[in-house]
């Protein structure tokens, strides 16, 4: 066969699966700097290329403080609460051997969003991004989250101390419900200005962000990250079954309580700072493995780039929809990742 002849899947199958994973992660890195790129320029305000130069060499315009101030943290918080969210979705979806797995399985997002609606209800001057609420409500929001997850882990323990990942699923589904059923107490006795706000943890927002947000979260971040990374090849030997990767040398044990430990500092500064953001951890890492394969020390990466970008083109369109108004970024991702879920459940039922 010729290559002019060759179709794009025969041409895919002929690479190596190591030049296809390069390949991958090198178009994922491009698409997230022109993601990056339009974020930083459209908004409420458009900001001129020129800007960006005349910043970064000490000549200040008149859009640099837009620039520094709101635009660029607000996308550099997007890019790592993306990342994170896709990271510990990959690892939830390798521990439960299914790829409609999510981050929230565990329950955390639903404690760290139980413990801001009762701060905004119960508590006066606590609410919004601004105020007492700008340090209290995402650090009661971070707390929960592991909090919640340490209550899910401790529940779908036997009396041997195992902890199987069908108790820990059955564990998070009650702390999810129990979580969402209080939520919906505190929305009933909530008035208007205390709803306003929990309209913008519930459907998420990076409107709050600065540059004490973004250090935050890259610190909690990064430490996921290399918690995640670092059970790489336990997370391949896991996709075959607990049992296999127990008998191929993987300390299962340490590998469920490192994952479902980075996946609870990841939902944790996700929700400290943005609210919650769905779809992304569940479809940037099935996504991942439809490009470019199984192996995790391909995926993990390779999700954190596409989540990023996800959440970042998703934030710019919530941005640029209404102006000059916002709609939630949970929203639009909502409106892209439920498509894409349904196609993911119905290609499962084909396989």
């Amino acid at each position: 066969m010729s290559l002019v002849q060759a179709s794009p899947r025969s041409l895919s199958q002929a690479l190596s699966p190591r030049r296809r994973e390069a390949l991958v992660q090198i178009g994922l890195a491009l698409l997230l700097a022109a993601v990056l790129a339009m974020g930083l320029s459209f908004g409420g305000v458009r900001i001129p290329v020129s800007t960006w130069f005349s910043t970064a060499t000490g000549s200040w315009d008149l859009y640099s403080g837009i620039l520094v101030n709101i635009r660029l943290p607000r996308v550099l918080l997007g890019m790592l609460v993306g990342a994170g969210l896709a990271m510990s979705g990959a690892g939830m979806q390798a521990l439960f051997r299914n790829p409609l797995a999510d981050p929230g399985l565990t329950g955390a997002a639903s404690g760290g969003i139980l413990a801001v609606v009762a701060g905004i209800v119960l508590l006066e001057h606590v609410g919004g991004t601004g105020g007492l609420g700008g340090y209290a409500l995402p650090a009661a929001a971070a707390a929960a989250c592991g909090l919640t997850t340490v209550l899910t882990y401790r529940i779908a323990r036997d009396r041997d101390g195992h902890v199987s990942i069908a108790n820990l699923l059955l564990a998070g589904i009650g702390i999810n419900a129990l979580a969402m059923a209080v939520i919906g107490l505190f929305i009933t006795i909530a008035d208007d200005t205390q709803l306003r706000s929990i309209q913008f943890w519930m459907m998420g927002s990076l409107s709050g962000a600065n540059w004490i947000a973004v250090l935050a979260a890259g610190v909690a971040l990064a430490i996921a990250a290399v918690l995640l990374a670092q059970q790489a090849r336990g997370l391949d030997a896991f996709t075959l079954g607990e049992s296999e990767a127990f008998l191929s040398g993987v300390d299962t044990v340490h590998l469920k309580r490192m994952v479902i430990a980075a996946t609870a500092l990841a939902i944790g500064a996700a929700v400290a700072f943005t609210g919650l953001i769905g779809f992304v951890g569940l479809i940037a890492p099935h996504c991942v493995r439809l490009l470019g394969g199984q192996r995790y020390r391909f995926v993990l990466p390779a999700s954190a780039l596409l989540g990023a970008a996800l959440v970042v083109a998703a934030d710019t369109v919530a941005r640029v929809a209404i102006t000059p108004a916002e709609l939630p970024i949970g929203l639009v991702t909502s409106l892209i990742g439920g498509p894409i879920f349904i196609a993911i459940l119905k290609r499962a039922q084909r396989a």
